[in-house]
Parts: C-alpha cells; structure tokens; sequence
C-alpha cells in the first residue's frame, strides 16, 4: 500500500501549482459535482503527473520523460516537464483525440502516434523508455502519480458541507478511484465508494467482478480516457479491490446523454471519460443521495460536443 504520508506529500508538493476547481450543489438532483474539468490541462491528470515528475531526482528529470496517453495524462505530463526543463514523449494511439494530441504538442512535447489501440502505444512507451534509459510516468500504475490523484479527494471533502452516501468515480487504469479510496480509508465516516466504466471498454471491472480481464472484448468509446487494459500487475488493483465498493457499467448512449446534460444543466463541457459518472445517476444505475459526482476532464474534440448537442437537444416546450 501507499504510505498516508505520501498522501500528505502531494497535498504539500501541488499547494499552488494546480487549480482547486470548483464544486456545486444540484439541490433538485441532491447532487454535488465536482468540476475538474476546469482543472489546468483541462483534467485531474495533471494532479498525478506533476506530483510524479517533481518526485523524480534532477538526473531522472534530464534524462527524457516517457509516457503514453489518451491525451489528459499527456498534457499534464508535459505540463510538468516545462517546470523543470524536463524532455518528453508522449505515446498515443493513432486513433487519439486530435484536439488532446494537439494540446499535448502545444505543451512541448514529442507526440509518436502508434496504429491501434491504447494498450498498444503503452507497451510501445514503455519499451522505448527501457531501451533508452529515459524515465518512464504511468498514467496509474505509480505509487506516486495515486499520492497525486488523491489531492482531488482531499480537495473535495474540504469543499463539501456534508459527508454524502455515496461517490462516483470515473475508471481506468484506477489510479484516480484509488486516490479516493485510501483518501477515504482515513474519513471517520465515508462515503460508499463506487467506480463507473463504459460497457465498451470493461477491463477493471472485469478485474474487480471476476478477478481477471481476459477475454474481455474491447470496441470505440467516447470515453477514450478509461479504455485499454489495466497494466499486469498493477498496484491499483489491490488497493481498489480493498477500498471500493462497487464498479458499474454504463451504456454509450448513457454517456452522450451525460455530456448533453452537464452542458443544458449545468453549462458545463465535459468529455466521455467524465461524463461515465453523471450516467450512471442519469440511467439510475446509482439511486442513492446525496450523491457526489466526480467529473474529471472537459477535452472532448469540439465537432463531436456540437454532435452530441444537436442529437441530445432539449425539446422546446410550447
């Protein structure tokens, strides 16, 4: 497990150097949303990339940054490797966002596009970073880069005024959930801790629910954040199977449904891989309240948000 004080590192180490985002109150819904899509990079995986790199020695810092990306973990890695004049990488699929491959070379970084999937460009990642002695920043897989998640945990509990039944939380590789969980492990009283993936790309669910992601069938998302699967051997899976309650699917048509109603409702953009957990209270997959909602990023490629608007518009009442 992560030492709590590693936790209380991070908070320490990103005091100042990352946004704290807003969180609101939907007394009608009997919902808190937490708004980290107005964090820095536009996601909360600035949170674990900065508080990862500035861990690193100078040496480990100068000799080249290496990771692989949807696109959130990216920016944030190459945010924090403008901070400390730091050389980087950044593995996508080819089939990656375009706007998040675009941000991330915007930040400085070296974008190599590889054909096919995620879980692919990870492999490729890593093998470059072990073939040129360069350092290599998972997006989860990284004690360090949990501490830094968990800061958004910390964040929100000191914003809410009420400690609320249950969370929601977004699902990947888990590094963000598990960030939560050990934050959770130390509240007197918690909230019941609940992950939410898209049905599309089911890897830690698989994990969680039957103890092992193969034969898991993978197909496209608009929560490009959360797909491939989860790194043998990752230290998140522990630590979620100890500290999380549940993990639920959601359907593609939940998520755009989400994205629709975070802009009508709330005006807010947010992406796929954000927009898994508000679908999971829209499609009353989760009943309980108050609940708290995690919204994670707001980098969704435009023309595909104006999409989702048209198809998802309001009807006009007469």
């Amino acid at each position: 497990m992560i030492p709590a004080e590693w936790l209380d590192e991070a908070a320490v180490t990103l005091a100042n150097r990352v946004q704290t985002t807003p969180l609101t109150h939907d007394p009608e819904w009997n919902l808190y949303l937490k708004w980290e899509n107005q964090q820095t990079t536009g996601s909360f995986k600035l949170r674990g990339a900065v508080n990862k790199v500035l861990s690193l020695l100078p040496w480990e810092q100068q000799r080249g940054l290496v990771a692989a990306s949807a696109g959130n973990h990216g920016q944030g890695v190459a945010w924090a490797a403008k901070q400390v004049g730091a050389p980087v990488i950044i593995f996508a699929s080819d089939h990656a966002v375009p706007a998040k491959v675009d941000a991330m070379r915007a930040l400085g970084a070296e974008v190599r596009l590889v054909p096919g999937g995620y879980e692919l460009a990870e492999q490729t990642a890593q093998q470059y970073a072990l073939e040129h002695n360069q350092t290599w920043i998972s997006p989860y897989n990284d004690a360090r880069v949990i501490a830094g998640q968990s800061t958004l945990a910390m964040e929100t509990i000191q914003q809410v005024p009420e400690i609320p039944e249950i969370c929601l939380v977004p699902v990947g590789g888990g590094g963000l959930i598990a960030g939560f969980g050990l934050t959770f492990s130390r509240l007197a009283r918690r909230p019941r801790l609940v992950g939410v993936q898209s049905e599309a790309s089911p890897f830690f669910h698989a994990i969680f629910h039957q103890g092992s992601q193969q034969g898991v069938t993978e197909l496209p998302s608009l929560a490009d954040g959360l797909s491939g699967a989860v790194e043998e051997g990752s230290i998140t899976v522990p630590i979620v199977k100890n500290y999380v309650d549940d993990l639920v699917l959601v359907h593609e048509e939940d998520v755009e449904q989400a994205i629709a109603v975070a802009w009508q409702r709330w005006g807010q953009k947010i992406e796929g891989s954000a927009a898994v957990a508000l679908a999971a209270i829209l499609n009353e997959k989760v009943t309980q309240r108050p609940a708290l909602v995690i919204l994670t990023g707001g980098n969704i490629q435009p023309e595909i948000h104006r999409q989702i608007l048209a198809k998802h518009a309001a009807p006009r009442e007469d």
